[in-house]
């Protein structure tokens, strides 16, 4: 079922919702401030005209016979006139208080405002039921111990309302056009922006299985240029793989053709005419041979897939170096007593301390079992001068390394051929004994899966013969 799987995400419909959900989310924002702005501009100029308003009627206010008094002549009633908009209304209150003329229900200021003569106030207010902008001021008048008088002019606010809505309109109308245009710009600058990719893609699909040539990072942008050299690094590595897994299949075949030959060689002898009993068994022993030597060479290839195949998911465990050497070196002795050769263990105990490491019990055992393997086919024995080989597992009780030796009494390895040994089918010149070649790659790559290292050395140094020592140095132990 896919209902709970998660759909692929698309690079370009994620840089577009990241650029155009901004783009939405401040619209309505810019709206709102939009109107405020329209507000405070619309009623500027209707604030001014209602401070005109205010100042002319405050000239009106006079004294008589030490009285307040306010007369409005026809031309200030004309400046007060009520338009089809709005109602102007105006309020006057003498020294005392008392009412004067116009609206006598007009709200007045707050009672804790403190008078200041001459200055014009404004304030936002209700009368009516309605919503009034209100402009006052005091006026001083030369009447002993009096307050100042109260000049009010108030007006609704239908024009204002409207003027804000105008200016509203007039600076979003033209946003619900440009807005779709900028999302398609947004829209075609994204598909022009993509193209390299997409030439890129088309690049890739065009190649042949076998093109494994680095892609040109010069013709990409400079942020996919390091996913190219990503990628470019990746073919590289694939090359190599590829080449390795070439020479060794063309390594492989050439080894098993031989014994693979030498079955159908033997297989003709035996059917020739005229062949006795005797002839019958020798083909018969010969097939024998052929076969196990290709069974121990497949086998070998397959233990070598297996250690470089393991890689980072070879599974691990607390493994018992000793114990897992001394294993081998038990399965050893038969098939060292058949050849006389003197085999055996010494070193650390199972019981010691520090003796364990992690590692794939099967990989160790295969990398002891293929040391002892190789000694035992390079060293010269028999039963009067039997040959010698040594197992050990030491423990440098300082930086706690565990080091596994395996040494023997044969010819020994030129120092010029120790690197090469460890190459797939590299078989020393000069020697006779019966190989794949594979044996100690094999111990190298599982070395290499268990962050050990392995050298080459002479056992027995200015000796004739020198012998070999092989020397797997682990890290920290378990």
């Amino acid at each position: 079922m896919k209902i709970f799987q998660r759909e692929q995400r698309s690079l370009f419909g994620e840089i577009l919702d990241w650029m155009l959900t901004p783009l939405l989310l401040l619209w309505p924002v810019s709206l709102v401030l939009t109107w405020l702005v329209a507000q405070g501009i619309a009623g500027k100029p209707f604030d001014r005209a209602l401070e005109y308003n205010v100042g002319a009627l405050a000239q009106l206010v006079t004294v008589n016979h030490n009285k307040a008094q306010f007369v409005l002549p026809l031309p200030a009633r004309e400046l007060l006139r009520a338009d089809d908009s709005d109602a102007v209304y105006y309020q006057v209150l003498g020294t005392a208080g008392e009412y004067l003329s116009g609206e006598k229900g007009l709200p007045q200021p707050s009672e804790d405002e403190k008078p200041v003569p001459g200055e014009v106030r404004m304030r936002d207010d209700e009368f009516r039921g309605e919503s009034i902008k209100v402009a006052y001021t005091w006026v001083k008048l030369d009447v002993p111990d009096s307050k100042p008088a109260l000049v009010q002019v108030a007006e609704t606010m239908e024009k204002r309302s409207v003027l804000a809505t105008e200016i509203v309109k007039g600076v979003m109308l033209p946003q619900f056009v440009i807005l779709p245009l900028a999302v398609l710009l947004v829209w075609l600058a994204l598909v022009q922006a993509i193209k390299p990719l997409n030439h890129l893609e088309e690049r890739i699909r065009a190649r042949s299985p076998d093109d494994l040539s680095p892609l040109d990072a010069e013709a990409v942008p400079l942020e996919v240029a390091p996913l190219v050299s990503s990628v470019n690094d990746l073919l590289m590595r694939l090359k190599d793989s590829v080449a390795t897994q070439k020479r060794f299949l063309a390594d492989a075949a050439h080894q098993l053709k031989t014994p693979l030959a030498g079955l159908r060689m033997q297989a003709d002898l035996a059917q020739r005419e005229g062949a006795n009993a005797e002839d019958l068994k020798q083909s018969l022993r010969q097939i024998g041979r052929s076969s196990i030597r290709a069974t121990h060479t497949v086998n070998q290839l397959l233990a070598l897939a297996r250690a470089e195949s393991s890689g980072t998911a070879m599974s691990q465990q607390p493994c018992n170096l000793v114990r897992v050497t001394m294993e081998v070196v038990r399965d050893c002795v038969p098939r060292a007593m058949d050849k006389h050769i003197d085999v055996g263990y010494e070193g650390a105990e199972p019981d010691d301390a520090d003796v364990t490491i992690m590692g794939n019990p099967t990989l160790l055992k295969e990398m002891v079992r293929n040391l002892m393997d190789n000694a035992i086919n390079y060293t010269p024995s028999n039963a009067d001068k039997p040959g010698v080989i040594t197992a050990r597992v030491l423990k440098d009780p300082f930086s706690k390394v565990l080091v596994l030796q395996v040494e023997d009494s044969g010819p020994g390895i030129p120092a010029a051929e120790r690197e090469l040994v460890f190459q797939p089918f590299y078989r020393v010149l000069g020697t006779e004994a019966d190989g794949s070649g594979l044996g100690l790659p094999i111990v190298l790559e599982i070395a290499r899966q268990h962050q050990a290292s392995v050298t080459v050395e002479d056992s027995r140094p200015g000796q004739t013969p020198p012998g070999t020592c092989f020397t797997v140095r682990f890290g920290q132990p378990a």
